[in-house]
């Protein structure tokens, strides 16, 4: 069998497959997570009901369903399902899959085609499906977990529709773990398998929204757990800790210390506390924490308190989950404490993190009007005649760099967002703000 070959998707092999596999989710009903895109109503899920699919391109983390989406999509619709990877397909396969999709759209049969991390094919290779989908002899369902923006060409990505897929929450973890515990004949159930609420639920917490690493750690603790008289799999705290290979007891029962020592940790960095800082830093990576998910947070940590009272600590802190990503564990450790030190000394300021939060009011509340004719870009004759663009002050060409021309909407005109302290660089922010509004009071009407 080729690796382009279609496919019908039919129940599951009795052949022994990872646990993962088998607990697929095999229909809309059994998919856990992304309710944004699949609850009821939404678009995404009315277009596989009611069999009227266009190409897409599905974006999210390891784990967090794509693949699962794909196969359901296979399955809920009337289509030939051809699947194939990127890393193992190229030119050659493609163009031999597209002319055997063409004959089958001729015979009335569509085919769905998915690529399993798409943003691997080069520019050549995703260039080969545009006509295809352009045409309407594929359906183009696309995986990865790369920004699409950056990994997918411009004039396939405009022909397709990109859906966000988030990490499955710790309890959507949970309910899939629980469920693979009770299902006799694709899981674990039968009653084979003794493991405690908490610990099951810790197994969730360090998968950090990947189902399919949950899986992997449940089957290996079971397979690893002693049996006892009955003959059923003891799982214990040994036995999870062995299988994370972290030590479990640093994370609470309920999960709930995963949040109480980010918190910690950011509470730490905003009160300038660099040794308390370091050691919640420390205890979250001995606990087995992901450190992406502390970089990203020390990234946040970055804009929210410090801001533009120090503009270096985003560049450092963005640097710092780079290296993570490039390094791993442990070697990546010290970039972590590096950022978490320095954030922690830089000065403070929380000025931009509220100025946003009252953007996003007033976005919310207040009429959304159109953009001022005198800010939009008349880039048609038509747009010209319609006075797009007119009225608008070139600053470079003013002597100070400076026109009257407002640029917030009428309803908004004397709205005042950003409020600089005297913290850090944010004071000459401030010093310059207020040169500015000097001068408009001096100079505008």
């Amino acid at each position: 069998m080729s690796l382009f070959e279609s496919t019908q998707v039919g129940p599951p092999s009795p052949a022994a497959r990872p646990l993962a596999d088998r607990m697929r989710p095999e229909t809309l009903e059994e998919f856990v997570g992304q309710l944004h895109i699949l609850g009821p109503g939404k678009p995404l899920r009315q277009q596989i009901e009611r069999d009227e699919l266009h190409s897409m391109i599905l974006w999210g983390p390891p784990g967090s369903g794509k693949t699962t989406l794909a196969t359901i999509i296979a399955r809920k619709t009337k289509s030939d399902f051809v699947r194939f990877s990127a890393v193992l397909s190229g030119i050659r396969e493609i163009k031999e899959v597209m002319v055997a999709a063409e004959k089958s759209r001729r015979f009335g049969r569509r085919t769905v085609l998915f690529i399993d991390e798409i943003h691997r094919f080069n520019k050549s290779q995703q260039d080969a499906f545009l006509p295809y989908v352009e045409r309407g002899d594929i359906v183009l369902i696309g995986a990865t977990t790369e920004n699409p923006s950056f990994e997918v060409n411009s004039a396939l990505l405009s022909r397709t529709k990109v859906y966000m897929l988030s990490p499955l929450s710790t309890d959507e973890v949970l309910t899939l773990l629980e469920r693979a515990l009770g299902d006799e004949h694709r899981g674990l159930g039968g009653g084979r398998v003794a493991i405690p609420k908490e610990l099951l639920r810790q197994v969730a917490v360090f998968a950090n929204g990947d189902a399919r690493a949950a899986y992997n750690t449940l089957e290996a603790a079971v397979a690893a757990a002693p049996r006892d008289s009955e003959g059923r799999a003891v799982v214990n705290e040994s036995v999870i800790e062995d299988a994370i290979q972290r030590k479990a007891f640093l994370y609470d029962k309920a999960g709930e210390e995963h949040y109480n020592l980010i918190s910690a940790l950011h509470k730490s960095v905003r009160n300038s506390d660099p040794d308390a800082a370091l050691y919640w830093l420390g205890r979250m990576l001995e606990a087995g924490e992901d450190p992406l998910y502390i970089a990203r947070r020390i990234v946040r940590m970055a804009s929210e308190d410090i801001g533009l009272a120090e503009p270096n600590a985003l560049s450092l802190s963005v640097a710092a989950l780079e290296a993570v990503h490039f390094l791993g564990l442990p070697e990546g450790n010290l970039a972590l404490a590096q950022a978490a030190v320095y954030l922690s000394l830089a000065p403070k300021s929380n000025a931009l993190y509220q100025a946003y939060g009252e953007v996003v009011s007033d976005a919310q509340k207040t009429v959304a009007e159109p953009v001022p004719l005198h800010l939009r870009n008349p880039v048609t004759g038509l747009m010209a005649n319609l006075g797009y663009g007119r009225g608008y002050q070139y600053a470079h060409n003013a002597p100070e760099r400076l026109t009257e021309m407002q640029c917030l909407p009428e309803n908004l005109k004397d709205r005042r967002y950003y409020r600089p302290t005297d913290e850090g660089f944010e004071k000459k922010l401030k010093e310059k703000l207020h040169a500015i509004e000097e001068w408009k009071k001096k100079y505008v009407k």
